[in-house]
């Protein structure tokens, strides 16, 4: 009887341990909000901004993730992924498309099709990955491959927000398609993250916005696979 009450005790006390750590686990885990915006001082959408570790941190699972073609556009324009992640391309529209890449960092193509046919595709290599379709020319679509676990992309408002990251120094960057050169952009070689939430605002000079992703004015939805257009 004595030797089960101990028992239950060194139980009890190794739980309140293993609670006490776990506490202090999260109580490093700390919430960042980003506000992205232009030099005019105008928020920015589509901006991915990403955090890499000074030094190494923990694997995380990959999610799946969807890029779907709806009213002829990629939606979402921009997709940031981690890489290994799995990214699948259904089709919403009722007609077919026909999605391609010719990026370095994942050639792939997606022939013709309807509906949710088509392939998975894997993005495995770090990069910016541009998308198209074979059919439709205006259509422009990203999936940009991260490195990093710890990212998020920019609303309408400019606001993008990272939650439960670890206690550490990271290097900060930003990528939006406008950017110039394309290239992500180092915005902070240092960011160190504790306990307490932190705010930063970044500016971006961006070139002008242009009709990427956005179907014609004029143009009209078949129900096959051609499109057709006022006066054609």
């Amino acid at each position: 009887m004595g030797m089960d009450m101990g028992a239950r005790r060194a139980g009890h006390r190794w739980w309140v341990l293993i609670c006490l750590c776990c506490m202090a686990v999260a109580a490093q885990a700390a919430d960042l909000r980003v506000h992205v915006m232009d030099a005019a001082g105008a928020s920015v959408d589509d901006a991915v901004f990403s955090l890499y570790p000074v030094v190494g941190g923990p694997a995380l699972p990959k999610k799946a993730a969807v890029m779907d073609q709806r009213g002829l556009r990629f939606v979402p324009f921009v997709l940031p992924v981690q890489a290994g992640t799995s990214v699948t391309f259904p089709n919403s529209d009722n007609v077919r498309h026909h999605v391609y890449s010719f990026s370095p960092a994942k050639r792939f193509e997606l022939r013709l099709y309807a509906g949710n046919h088509a392939s998975a595709v894997v993005f495995d290599q770090p990069g910016i990955v541009t998308l198209g379709c074979n059919i439709h020319d205006w259509m422009v679509g990203y999936v940009y491959v991260l490195d990093t676990p710890y990212f998020a992309k920019t609303g309408a408002d400019g606001i993008a927000h990272l939650t439960g990251l670890p206690a550490g120094t990271y290097v900060a960057r930003l990528w939006q398609p406008r950017i110039d050169g394309a290239t992500p952009i180092v915005v902070e070689q240092q960011l160190v993250v504790g306990e307490a939430p932190l705010q930063r605002d970044y500016h971006l000079q961006l070139h002008a916005p242009d009709q990427s992703n956005m179907p014609p004015a004029n143009l009209e939805m078949g129900l096959g696979d051609r499109m057709h257009t006022h006066g054609a």
